[in-house]
């Protein structure tokens, strides 16, 4: 968060920061403390954090799930459903998560070339995700031939080694200025 707020007030708009978050930490009692804590810290902009949930975590405990989900979002926080489509989920809590984000797992974009049924699950994923009004994300976009797939498909956003390997705050901020980031955020 400190370092996203330092970008911003720099110029740079990485887009919202995204944080993967256990289930261990989601029920933690002074989980939603420390996430209004660190943004108070920062200063930074609830709408620039985007915090991720595992598609079968979020189905566990589903009231106490809603009630933190509907919490955060009352901060102003983007939430986000990661490794969509390998959970168990029932499709009536998209709409009951208040949700932000379908992120699709990476076992789905891998073999989405020619007539598959995981290039029929990616379509159906992000027309799925199209039609409830969220942000899709494949995870795991390694070939130009899977981008061109998802880019066909209208998909939002996407990330993997196709765009860059895990890089250090310092070289993020040349992929912020050499306009890549903004390729994988808009296809």
């Amino acid at each position: 968060c400190r370092q996203t707020a330092a970008w911003l007030q720099t110029g740079f708009d990485p887009g919202p920061i995204a944080v993967n978050v256990s289930m261990v930490e989601f029920r933690d009692k002074d989980f939603l403390a420390g996430v209004r804590a660190t943004l108070n810290d920062t200063g930074l902009d609830p709408r620039h954090l985007e915090l991720e949930l595992t598609e079968s975590g979020l189905m566990q405990d589903t009231g106490t799930t809603i009630a933190n989900l509907r919490a955060l979002k009352d901060l102003g926080v983007r939430l986000a459903v990661d490794d969509f489509g390998t959970g168990y989920s029932s499709l009536s809590y998209l709409r009951r998560f208040s949700l932000d984000t379908l992120k699709i797992d990476q076992s789905f974009v891998r073999d989405i070339g020619g007539d598959t049924e995981e290039a029929a699950l990616v379509s159906t994923i992000i027309a799925l995700g199209q039609s409830l009004k969220l942000g899709v994300v494949a995870e795991g976009i390694e070939t130009q031939p899977q981008l061109a797939f998802l880019q066909a498909r209208h998909c939002a956003e996407g990330q993997g080694f196709f765009f860059s390997h895990p890089v250090a705050a310092e070289a993020f901020a040349t992929l912020l200025e050499s306009g890549l980031y903004q390729q994988a955020r808009a296809f």
